[in-house]
């Protein structure tokens, strides 16, 4: 099994003949995404990579009622009028690629999903990879990637690359690979993604990369100490030596006010704990010695 995608997904590509959308496309289609139908105003009647495009998203659904996941390649000024559509649609998943959407449209966004029960990975995310299921619906080099049995979530892009190729090192591949998004309003959380790596049966442990800004490790830390950790799990957070009120990448990296700071997110982990790595590097060191630990 995997979490969010696998063999199942089929997948809507909304902007699919600008830059990012038609190279992407192709890269999934590589790895072995099954990418079904695109969507760009105006572009209907064509094809990207022998992939049919469509003006709407309805009429895209209509066509190819398998469609079950979404990804967004949309600028950031028309991509909430593309969530809204593929919400309204009927599609349950959907990957959010655009940066730079103004943080009122992201609440507006996420609140208006929830409501209709979509799963929502992002906004400004590299989207979500299950090696095993050769299913990528998202940006990420598949090269980083190995299948196994390590689920990972991750604020950052990179840093998530970087991890799971010394986990591959190690001979620990991944079950699945989701990329949260580091703007400081996204749909799915860490304590919703450890959730699901916590019921998948496949996943035997758990990476958590978490970055300065915002609280998302620390609301993680209290729900592990009041719930518990059900597999092994290993932390990584990037940005210790940020200076105070300066952005470090992402939107919502910034500390701020006393808060966000990379020793307050470790303190509370460890807290809760979990062990946190010092470099990307040590998370592959650490968790073969919890697991090594736990079978002995």
């Amino acid at each position: 099994m995997a979490i969010i995608v696998d063999r199942s997904t089929r997948v809507l590509v909304q902007g699919i003949t600008g830059r990012e959308g038609s190279y992407h496309t192709a890269s999934m289609m590589a790895y072995g995404t099954k990418v079904v139908a695109g969507v760009t105003p105006g572009k209907g009647g064509s094809s990207v990579n022998g992939v049919p495009v469509y003006n709407t998203v309805e009429r895209a659904v209509r066509m190819h009622p398998e469609i079950n996941t979404s990804i967004l390649f949309v600028p950031a000024p028309y991509a909430p009028d593309a969530f809204y559509e593929a919400i309204d649609a009927g599609i349950k998943t959907i990957v959010v690629i655009t940066e730079g959407i103004p943080l009122h449209d992201e609440m507006k966004m996420i609140s208006y999903a929830r409501s209709k029960g979509v799963i929502v990975v992002g906004p400004n995310c590299p989207g979500v990879i299950s090696p095993g299921e050769r299913v990528k619906v998202g940006i990420m080099p598949a090269r980083s990637f190995s299948p196994g049995s390590v689920g990972i979530v991750s604020r950052s892009g990179t840093l998530t690359y970087e991890i799971s190729e010394a986990l591959s090192k190690a001979g620990m591949g991944q079950s699945t690979v989701v990329g949260i998004g580091g703007d400081p309003v996204v749909g799915l959380d860490f304590i919703e993604v450890v959730e699901m790596f916590n019921k998948d049966p496949e996943t035997k442990a758990i990476v958590v990369v978490g970055e300065i800004g915002g609280d998302a490790e620390e609301r993680l830390a209290q729900y592990i100490k009041e719930k518990g950790m059900v597999k092994p799990m290993v932390a990584y957070i990037a940005g210790r030596t940020a200076p105070p009120g300066k952005r470090m990448g992402h939107a919502g990296a910034i500390i701020s006010m006393g808060r966000g700071d990379a020793e307050t997110k470790i303190k509370a982990l460890e807290a809760a704990g979990i062990r946190v790595a010092a470099t990307p590097v040590d998370v592959a060191n650490i968790l073969s010695q919890i697991i090594d630990h736990r079978k002995a």
